[in-house]
């Protein structure tokens, strides 16, 4: 399984009560944005209480989940994916994503990673790749990892536990959580930061 290039970029696993509900946020996508935003992809709050994908290092909320819209011809859509430039009538949109810090999602590396891996952070690689007729992400983990006292996106906590997926595989599959959440401090060899202003 895992030494096969197969990335669907960031799938909640679980969350340690029991719940990973996703947010139904009304007006969450502005009407007409330029972008692409995939299931599974990270997304990050903007200025304006909306989300927009991440195409960088910063900090983010969470994974993207889907999302309902009624366009201009008055007919509701109901998609797993935001699709570019998509207009739609006021007060409509409902954007669905996932953004408790404390969910623990699987995703594909881009490389071997290894058991000593544990608590080391790494940013995401390939974040805008995904296909637009399933609706998927592919963005995947970077398998050169930040190192003790560096800053990354996610933080590796385990392997994900599936038939042939060992650590050091081609494309190791592993369970994170978000290092650099938008609503958290952020945690690094043992030194607080303050939280990334939206």
């Amino acid at each position: 399984m895992s030494a096969t290039n197969a990335p669907f970029g960031m799938r909640p696993a679980f969350h340690p009560s029991g719940l990973d509900r996703a947010q139904a946020l009304a007006g969450g996508i502005v009407s007409g944005y330029s972008s692409d935003i995939l299931k599974g992809q990270p997304v990050k709050y903007v200025t304006g209480g909306t989300i927009e994908q991440v195409t960088g290092t910063e900090a983010f909320v969470g994974a993207f989940a889907g999302v309902e819209w009624t366009d201009t011809t008055g007919r509701r859509r109901v998609s797993n994916y935001w699709p570019a430039n998509t207009a739609y009538q006021t007060g409509s949109c409902v954007a669905y994503f996932y953004n408790d810090p404390n969910i623990v999602y699987e995703i594909q590396a881009d490389g071997p990673v290894a058991q000593s891996s544990i608590g080391d952070e790494a940013d995401f690689v390939n974040l805008t790749a995904g296909s637009t007729t399933t609706g998927l992400s592919q963005c995947r983990l970077n398998s050169s990892l930040a190192g003790a006292n560096n800053v990354g996106q996610m933080r590796i906590v385990d392997i994900a536990p599936y038939p042939g997926n060992d650590w050091g595989d081609a494309f190791t599959i592993v369970r994170v959580t978000v290092a650099e959440h938008q609503f958290a401090q952020v945690r690094v060899g043992g030194a607080n930061y303050t939280p990334v202003a939206i």
